[in-house]
């Protein structure tokens, strides 16, 4: 991986919510801190634009999430909660995450993708290989393809300093002391 930041990089960042909620949750038993997240990724470069591509549900209690990731300065791309016949259901993102990246690319430095979905491999390669972007991967190591993090130009390891990324964390540990 080389990598090169500088403070004038033009960067976007494109966030596959899904992956990183479910990621913090399942490997901490915690919430993601998008904004810390956010921060630490765009490196004192100039961000052109944030997205968080989100899922709604029809009781709308994701309602204060969003209103979080608002006031850290991320742009919501939402859309609902599809429930199949059977109950089966699906929040899927990745097309719409790929075509705002390759869209934007040409007034970017810098992609960052935080998400560690290997699906994201042939936009990484994509966006490397034909606009010329640096291409930069965010995730939690412990749930990120492999492919994903070799293909990228450079990859943080959120699982690196867990603390710094979690809301709340107590990385699966009861904070409760008892007297």
């Amino acid at each position: 991986m080389s990598v090169i930041k500088h403070k004038a990089q033009r960067v976007g960042i494109f966030i596959d919510t899904q992956n990183i909620y479910h990621s913090a949750k399942n490997l901490h038993h915690s919430r993601a801190n998008f904004g810390a997240i956010l921060k630490d990724a765009l490196d004192g470069r100039v961000l052109i634009r944030a997205m968080a591509y989100v899922v709604t549900t029809e009781s709308g209690e994701e309602n204060a999430f969003f209103e979080a990731l608002e006031k850290a300065g991320i742009e919501i791309r939402s859309k609902p909660l599809q429930i199949f016949l059977g109950g089966a259901k699906k929040a899927d993102w990745d097309v719409g995450l790929a075509i705002d990246a390759v869209t934007m690319a040409p007034k970017l430095d810098s992609v960052i993708i935080i998400s560690g979905d290997g699906d994201y491999v042939p936009l990484v390669e994509y966006l490397q290989n034909t606009h010329g972007c640096q291409v930069e991967v965010v995730a939690f190591g412990k749930s990120s393809s492999a492919r994903l993090i070799e293909t990228a130009d450079d990859f943080l390891d959120l699982d690196v300093n867990p603390k710094k990324y979690l809301l709340n964390s107590d990385n699966g540990r009861n904070s409760r002391r008892k007297d």
